[in-house]
């Protein structure tokens, strides 16, 4: 627990526990908005924060960090991205994969069944990413659909994905933008901007019904983890029994697994076999 004491105390506005917590402040997300779009908002509606999308049973849920919108209904999804993961198995980022993937689920929760699919409103999928994932230096990469056969003619989908680049160097942002990159790369503080989210952070850190939170979700993660790492080993200890090839000593080695656990999963394999 002294370790989760000393990761919550060190927590930044790259923590997607904090980046949630801040930007659930109508004031300073409305800001971030308005100063990213250069448009103005007369008001914002929260939707729950960290939603799980599970569209069914064998589709991949997601958490999204922040979901709002906007008093002309349209809705506005803000992630943290810190690392630029790639999949050990196919050699590719996964962020503009990623980005469509939450697009999708965003409009399947927000069409009713029934409804047409006109109705869908206008959308923004915003990454604020801490590295630079096209290595062009622009402070902001902005996406909608356009014709290849004629780059003029944009299809008017209203759904928009823009990936910001907090180490960028070069395009049209305004101060407030810059210095809010500016906090999340180095903790600087030069607006009355970032002195606002620094000071909810203090406050943050504060609370303790929000340390426990952190403790809480932390702990839940930590279990989600360890039950990953034993489904694992149960799936290599079947592997390993179906091919009659490997002594009992040499799967207790590999997968760490005590005798009982694997005379259990020999018995089962037994009873589906039989069945």
């Amino acid at each position: 627990m002294q370790n989760l004491a000393t990761k919550f105390d060190n927590l930044t506005i790259q923590s997607d526990f904090i980046f949630k917590k801040v930007m659930s402040r109508k004031r300073i997300c409305m800001h971030l908005l308005e100063e990213l779009l250069q448009i103005k908002i007369a008001d914002i509606n929260y939707f729950e924060a960290e939603k799980s999308l599970d569209p069914d049973y064998a589709s991949r849920g997601i958490r999204l960090d922040i979901i709002v919108a906007d008093d002309k209904n349209t809705h506005y999804n803000l992630e943290m991205q810190v690392n630029n993961i790639k999949n050990p198995d196919t050699k590719h980022y996964v962020l503009p994969k990623r980005t469509r993937y939450y697009q999708a689920l965003m409009d399947i929760d927000l069409l009713q069944k029934g409804q047409e699919y006109d109705l869908l409103p206008p959308t923004y999928i915003i990454f604020i990413c801490v590295f630079d994932f096209f290595a062009k230096g622009n402070y902001v990469y902005t996406f909608k659909k356009r014709c290849l056969e004629d780059l003029e003619l944009e299809l008017p989908d209203e759904a928009t994905t823009m990936i910001l680049n907090t180490k960028g160097s070069h395009g049209n942002i305004s101060k407030d933008i810059k210095s809010f990159y500016d906090y999340v790369n180095n903790h600087i503080i030069n607006s009355d901007f970032t002195k606002q989210i620094d000071n909810e952070i203090s406050y943050l850190k504060l609370d303790t019904k929000v340390r426990r939170e952190f403790m809480l979700l932390e702990a839940r993660l930590l279990d989600e983890r360890r039950e990953g790492r034993a489904d694992e080993k149960v799936s290599i200890a079947k592997l390993m029994l179906a091919k009659g090839c490997y002594s009992l000593q040499e799967i207790i080695e590999l997968t760490g697994l005590s005798i009982d656990d694997i005379e259990k999963l020999k018995n089962d394999m037994h009873v589906e076999k039989q069945a």
